[in-house]
Parts: C-alpha cells; structure tokens; sequence
C-alpha cells in the first residue's frame, strides 16, 4: 500500500515538502495525550531477546533512527513509538541557522537513494535544549552536533562546548558530528590534530554537565565513508585513546558510483548521498573499526540499511546499535515495526539465543 501511496502521489511532491508535510503530522500525533504510549504497545518492538544494552541504558531494540529527519527535537517520542529503539536529534549547531538554498533534498528513486545538502538548518541548540527539557516519554534520545557555519575552523571548538553545555543534560547520549559534507571545511576536523583538542574539549563539557539523573553522558563521534583506511585506523585510535564510548559509521557519502540508475542531472547533484549506494562501503568501515578497535568501544551502523537482513548483518559484523534513515523514507512509516519482526524471526532461526550473543 504505501509503496503505491509513495509513487502516485509521494514522489510527486518535492522531497523537503514531503519532509516538512511529515514533522507536521507527527508533531501533531505527539501533542494528543496517550497517542504516542498507544503506537507504542502496538508497534514497538516486543521481543525481548532484541533488546541490547549499552552507554548504561536498556535499548528496546538495536534499530534507531539517524540524525537529520528530526533536527529540532519536535517529534521523537512520535518516531519512538513507531519502532525505533532510539531516536537521534540534530544536528543541532550553537546558533540558529537556515541551511543552504533550495531545493537542497533530491530523491534517486531508482537506487533508493536520497543526496542531501541541507546544510544543518536548525533552530539552535537553545530551542532544542528547551524542548529536551521537558522529555517524559520512554524514546531513548540521542544529540548529534554540529558547527555553527558562520563559526570559523579556528573556533569550531568554542562553538561544539556551547552546544554540550545546553544540550549534555537532556541527552541520553551525544554524538559530534564532523562528517558532514554539507557545511565548508567540516569534515577537515577529522583529522586527528583537529579532532583531539575538539573531542577533548567536548568530553570536559560534558562533563561539566551531567545528563539525565546526573548520569554521565556517553559521547560519540560520527565519521564519513569517504575517509581513506588510514584516517579510520587514526580516528579509532584516538576513540580508544580519549575513552571515547564509540563511533557512528558512516555519515553520507560525496562519492557517486558508476552503476547509479537515477537520471544524470540528479546523480551531479552536490551534496551527501545516503541509502542502498552507501550499504557496502558503510559495512567495510564497520568490520574495519571492529577489528581495529577489538570491541573497547561501541559501534553504531548507519548507511544502506533497508531490511532485517541489513540489521543483522551489521549486529553480525560487530555493531551494537544499527541506525537507518533513508531505508524509512522508501519504506514508510511502518517500516521500523517490519525491520523489528524480521529481526526476531531472524535472530530465533539462528543459534544465538540473543543479539549480545550474535554480535561478532
């Protein structure tokens, strides 16, 4: 049914449109009383041989849902209770921001891919911070960050603990996203001499400002799919090194493989391009970043995840946490509750009697 839904009518409507016409629908199913608890006991994920633990908190489910769809904090406990284990916010920068000029959101229907150049509009980490506030549901929340644009490379990491300070105590854990291909010279803060100070900086923040229940916050990094081997290992190492409590691999992507389907004009489009294109160099830096790092830190998968099978291959190949986005938008907005039965029947035919045991 919706994918008829999405090609007579969906496809048909600009894709930030579509978006906006979303947040809209669930910002307004979240503000009834007790609509957002009744999704839940229908749709959430119900076996609790899913369930994972990590940063201390009890995940219904290993399926979360990635940064980008709900950037101010307006719809998780909506999202939450469509399946999602876990809902990250952002990214959210220091100052508020319009992002860059439309259109900036291209759907490549034919590779179930979508490219992006929003360029992180946002409306400030104050707004968001004043609406983690006021959290009561059950969605686990998680921040992602990012550079104020106007904020020059030099003071990135001024902007960054500004964030922290507003953001740390409302989050159940935050991530520093600096993989971005979206915002100019961001992605130059992978490199471990700018990464170090900035991380560092971050950690001090936080803890500076507990979070919820005055637990400390797990921290994050996220990094892009583009980075060579070596700048993996590097980042690893320096995760490992800062006692950092893991890493998200991957953002999206600037690379454009040659088999891609979608019309030419489309493909050039600039920006990050997310979905199935993703999947295989998503998964690499995963197994790279497990073997590397021999479990010390915990793996968040994200990219070309579209079916249960995806899930469990990344559980398999040493993630924790598995995020999609991308994967939702073609498959809509029960797509989370399938991925969850798939994941189950998947994990009772193994030999594994839960995903702690499966992950390799």
């Amino acid at each position: 049914m919706y994918r008829l839904l999405f090609s007579l009518v969906i496809a048909r409507v600009p894709a930030e449109t579509a978006h906006h016409l979303t947040m809209r629908a669930l910002r307004a199913l979240q503000a009834v009383p007790g609509v957002a608890a009744l999704l839940r006991r229908r749709l959430g994920p119900r076996d609790p041989a899913l369930a994972v633990r990590a940063f201390g908190l009890d995940f219904p489910s290993p399926l979360g849902l990635a940064a980008g769809f709900d950037k101010d904090a307006v719809a998780y406990e909506a999202l939450g209770a469509f399946g999602f284990g876990h809902v990250e916010i952002g990214t959210v920068t220091g100052r508020p921001q319009p992002g860059n000029p439309r259109p900036r959101l291209f759907r490549l229907v034919p590779d179930r891919a979508v490219i992006n150049r929003m360029g992180f509009n946002n409306e400030g980490s104050e707004a968001a911070a004043l609406r983690l506030r006021s959290r009561t549901g059950r969605t686990i929340v998680g921040v992602n960050i990012g550079k104020t644009k106007v904020v020059p490379e030099a003071e990135a990491a001024a902007d960054y603990v500004a964030s922290t300070e507003r953001l740390a105590p409302h989050a159940d854990y935050l991530v520093v996203n600096v993989s971005s291909p979206n915002t100019p010279g961001l992605r130059n803060l992978q490199a471990v001499e700018h990464l170090r100070p900035l991380l560092t900086a971050v950690r001090a923040a936080a803890d500076r400002a507990p979070g919820p229940g005055g637990r400390r916050v797990p921290l994050l990094v996220k990094i892009a799919p583009d980075l060579a081997d070596a700048d993996i290992d590097a980042v690893a190492d320096l995760a490992v090194e800062l006692g950092l409590d893991g890493v998200i691999a991957t953002n999206t992507t600037i690379a454009r493989d040659a088999t891609l389907l979608s019309p030419p004009a489309l493909v050039k489009e600039t920006g990050g391009l997310s979905g199935a294109p993703l999947k295989d160099r998503s998964l690499d830096v995963l197994r790279r970043l497990r073997s590397r790092t021999g479990g010390r830190i915990t793996l968040i998968s994200v990219g070309g995840v579209e079916t249960a099978d995806d899930v469990w291959e990344r559980v398999r190949a040493g993630a924790t946490l598995v995020q999609a986005y991308t994967g939702m938008l073609y498959g809509g907005p029960l797509w989370a509750h399938r991925v969850n039965r798939g994941l189950s029947r998947r994990l009772r035919e193994s030999a594994f009697a839960d995903l702690d045991e499966a992950r390799g």
